[in-house]
């Protein structure tokens, strides 16, 4: 049974890392574009596979952490690596939660209205800015819950 939960832990985090990584790198060339549709477009893909895979990935990363843990007998809080883990995870969703999302719900807005006035309204290119920045700091934290988990560093 751990290697089960070990195993949906694992996918949750390709998922989760993955699409993180992908949906940042494809969303920076649809904006230089400048053209509405390619980036009205993609934004909305940034919308539904945030929800689609982050999201789920994240839930699933959770449940595959706790379930092998909880299996394997590895104290949840009292593990360095595991706290490590769990804080670093917390920091990026906070960030995703608090910062990136609301962004995002914002420029789905935006891009609903391209159609209409024709151009990228300068506050859209402004909020992609922000959410690159705080994306890829929002990686940070990610990145170092991974390698808290993978070399499992006693402090």
């Amino acid at each position: 049974m751990y290697e089960f939960f070990k195993a949906l832990h694992i996918f949750g985090l390709i998922l989760m890392a993955g699409n993180v990584t992908v949906t940042a790198f494809w969303k920076v060339f649809a904006d230089r574009t400048c053209k509405t549709q390619i980036i009205g477009f993609a934004q909305w893909l940034v919308t539904v596979t945030d929800f689609t895979f982050t999201l789920t990935g994240g839930f699933l990363m959770v449940i595959g952490g706790y379930g092998a843990a909880l299996v394997g007998g590895i104290p949840l809080f009292e593990t360095p690596w595991l706290v490590l883990g769990q804080l670093m995870l917390l920091v990026s969703g906070g960030i995703w939660l608090l910062i990136l999302v609301p962004i995002q719900i914002r420029q789905a807005r935006y891009a609903r209205d391209f159609a209409i006035i024709g151009d990228v309204p300068e506050i859209y290119k402004r909020d992609s800015r922000t959410w690159l920045v705080w994306g890829l700091i929002s990686t940070v934290p990610l990145t170092l819950g991974m390698y808290s988990m993978v070399f499992k560093p006693y402090f």
